[in-house]
């Protein structure tokens, strides 16, 4: 059986996750007492399901909360677990819950909108802590978060590691949730050539320079050779879920080309499922009219 527990801020998308899980023949259960959740799985209709998703929130309330890495703990042993975060930042699901007029779980008549953001994302912390996969939706739509659900969630019934490649540019900013970032801004950079400038490490001119360059090719063996040899150790410790980032500069060129070459190369697994994300790519194309 594959147990996903669904959790994270208010706002943040946890129903439509377990919309696109349902969707994805899931046994769905929203906002279940966390006192509930072990004895649900001693229920003999429930245990014959092969995929089950659960949401709970902050309303199971402060001591049940803590009580859930033991829980966690207790259901991984039987099962195959994963507990999901979902968060954006405080502006944006406070301009969420501002735009769509809706009540914050939180919210008291002593204790406003912005107030009960803020003390809801501290006592997530114990949840976040221990959550084997967490996902950033300040900046996604509902079509793109359930796209993000399927291909990082649902592939795990049929997968043993969801191995996630993303590049990005240092001068917009790290992202906050890699398990690991390789820093190529060492190697030699085509934007420095001309004619180069204006590509990205998709294109072929750029991708047949970078392949003549030593120190890429050496940075790629090192960074395919690092997964080849923790990634079956990450699995047998039931880690599902794994975020690898490559920077540059601009996040254009190195990164983008090493990400792709990766991604090529770990495809012929057949236990890996993989997903890209371009992250100032992506974000460049987001800006054109």
């Amino acid at each position: 059986m594959h147990v996903v527990i669904i959790s994270g801020m208010s706002g943040a998308g946890k129903s439509q996750a377990l919309n696109t899980l349902e969707d994805q023949d899931y046994y769905c259960i929203d906002n279940l007492p966390l006192n509930m959740l072990e004895s649900l799985f001693s229920n003999e209709w429930v245990c014959t399901k092969e995929k089950v998703a659960i949401g709970i929130d902050v309303r199971s309330g402060t001591n049940e909360l803590s009580a859930l890495p033991a829980i966690v703990k207790n259901l991984k042993e039987r099962f195959r677990t994963d507990l999901v975060y979902l968060y954006a930042s405080k502006g944006i699901i406070f301009k969420r819950y501002d735009e769509t007029r809706r009540k914050h779980p939180l919210s008291t008549p002593t204790m406003g909108l912005s107030a009960a953001i803020h003390a809801e994302y501290e006592l997530l912390k114990v949840v976040r802590s221990i959550a084997d996969l967490q996902l950033e939706t300040s900046t996604t739509d509902i079509y793109q978060l359930a796209s993000m659900i399927k291909k990082r969630i649902c592939v795990l019934s049929e997968k043993q590691l969801s191995l996630s490649f993303q590049s990005f540019g240092f001068k917009y900013g790290a992202p906050r949730d890699s398990d690991f970032i390789f820093d190529v801004r060492c190697l030699p950079n085509p934007y420095w050539v001309p004619e180069l400038r204006i590509k990205s490490g998709q294109e072929a001119a750029v991708s047949k320079w970078l392949d003549s360059q030593p120190l890429v090719q050496k940075m790629y063996e090192d960074i395919r050779k690092f997964l080849e040899d923790w990634m079956p150790h990450f699995v047998e410790n039931q880690r599902a879920y794994l975020t690898l980032s490559i920077g540059c500069t601009g996040g254009h060129h190195r990164s983008v080309y090493l990400i792709d070459k990766l991604a090529e190369y770990f495809r012929q697994n057949n236990e890996v499922s993989i997903i890209i994300n371009h992250r100032e790519i992506e974000a460049k194309k987001k800006q054109q009219p």
